[in-house]
């Protein structure tokens, strides 16, 4: 109802809400005082010409034709919610306030009305139920849902030429969908919100383009609102199964921000981490990518923040049996400002991924991997021998323990074996 006063008069009225009005084509209408179950009518006397149909929604009602209803306490409790609707459709009229001597009575009904459903939802006794509005159903919806499913199959065939839509379903068609969102009918606007979402489903890319200009131009400090939209809304888009799709664009909009305040390089790191991959390898090699861009522009201090999560997780990588995943995490070497980061925390780094780089050298099955490996552990030598050796030391005893837990283990099944066979 509420939506109704704020709209009327945007639209032509249909026949149905003419009558919920009280007005009728005048061949149909009855003299005399007319009453409907929404507001209260007083036509000319039986014999008088019938007033002009109002055909326009929001328009005046014809002079003299508008009665005031009583006020809220002169009701019983149980007949106030109809009055309030009742009053509420009076105030759905709309009047030429610019002419101040025309309709000046009616002009003052809706005035006071307007007091009273004031005084009345203030007072506490205004409890609008949700069954004021019934949905209005379009008798033409048969053939109008026909004709959006077929606007959806286009959308979503696989065998539509993107270009050639782009043509056509372009900035003004969209604008044009977005206005039928003014249908009352709720078919109608569930079937646009489906099908708009399918049309910007693939278009995430071009989307993130234009963000990318506009974090460009972001002023400094940046703003917290800007930081949330960072957090919130770019580095959850790298949960989507199809983000290869728009991971160039993303990652642009993710360095503009890092570029901007590089203290927003660990909350990239660590939302990277969030969403790593757990069994798409080329999303693995994708986050790998752009992790090494976000580390070019990561200083020491946001490094040493989120370098320990991170480099567990790129231990993993390293021992990953498919080969472009340990190859990409390798790459990282490549990097000197990368490879100056870690040796400035090498005493932390290095006891976390040196056994990922053992394992490699040991049993990967990849050749190119095999090699990289080699290259890698060489630096660590160089950068410190010492800790290197430790390193190598504490992994030797490990394997050690590991060795005699399995010769033990190995000893109590073949004692288990020999019972079983004794008994049996």
């Amino acid at each position: 109802m509420f939506n109704k006063i704020i709209k009327r008069g945007h639209r032509k009225l249909s026949k149905s809400e003419a009558n919920d009005f009280g007005y009728f084509p005048p061949g149909n209408r009855n003299s005399g005082f007319v009453s409907t179950s929404n507001i209260y009518i007083n036509h000319a006397s039986r014999g008088s010409p019938a007033p002009p149909a109002v055909t326009d929604s929001g328009g005046a009602p014809p002079s003299g034709t508008m009665e005031s209803l009583p006020i809220f306490r002169e009701v019983p409790v149980a007949e106030r919610q109809n009055l309030f609707r009742k009053k509420l459709q009076i105030c759905c009229f709309q009047f030429d306030f610019a002419d101040t001597l025309k309709m000046v009575r009616e002009k003052e009904i809706k005035r006071q009305t307007l007091g009273e459903l004031v005084d009345f939802i203030q007072s506490g006794s205004g409890k609008v139920t949700e069954n004021e509005d019934v949905p209005y159903l379009d008798p033409s919806w048969p053939h109008l849902q026909l004709v959006y499913e077929l606007l959806l199959r286009y959308v979503v065939s696989p065998n539509t030429d993107t270009k050639i839509a782009k043509k056509f379903i372009d900035h003004s068609f969209v604008l044009k969908l977005l206005d039928l969102f003014d249908s009352e009918d709720p078919r109608e606007r569930e079937y646009l919100k489906t099908i708009l979402h399918r049309i910007y489903g693939s278009g995430i890319g071009e989307i993130l383009e234009i963000l990318g200009s506009i974090i460009n131009g972001f002023a400094l400090p940046m703003k917290e609102e800007h930081k949330l939209f960072l957090v919130r809304a770019l580095i959850p888009l790298h949960k989507p199964k199809p983000l290869a799709f728009y991971h160039q664009q993303l990652i642009y909009c993710i360095i503009q921000f890092v570029e901007k305040d590089y203290k927003l390089a660990d909350n990239v790191v660590r939302g990277l981490l969030k969403y790593w991959p757990v069994t798409n390898c080329q999303k693995e090699v994708l986050f790998l990518g752009e992790l090494e861009e976000v580390l070019e522009t990561t200083q020491a201090a946001e490094f040493q923040r989120c370098m320990v999560p991170l480099f567990r997780q790129i231990a993993c990588c390293l021992n990953s049996s498919h080969f472009q995943v340990a190859e990409r995490a390798l790459f990282l070497w490549n990097n000197e400002h990368i490879v100056n980061l870690i040796a400035q925390n090498r005493r932390v780094i290095l006891p976390i991924i040196f056994e990922a780089l053992e394992k490699n050298i040991q049993s990967h099955w990849n050749q190119a991997v095999h090699g990289l490996t080699v290259n890698v552990r060489k630096m660590f030598l160089e950068m410190d021998a010492e800790l290197f050796e430790e390193c190598q030391s504490r992994y030797a005893e490990k394997e050690a323990r590991v060795r005699e837990l399995d010769k033990r283990r190995e000893s109590t099944w073949q004692r288990l074996a020999a019972a079983a066979a004794q008994e049996g």
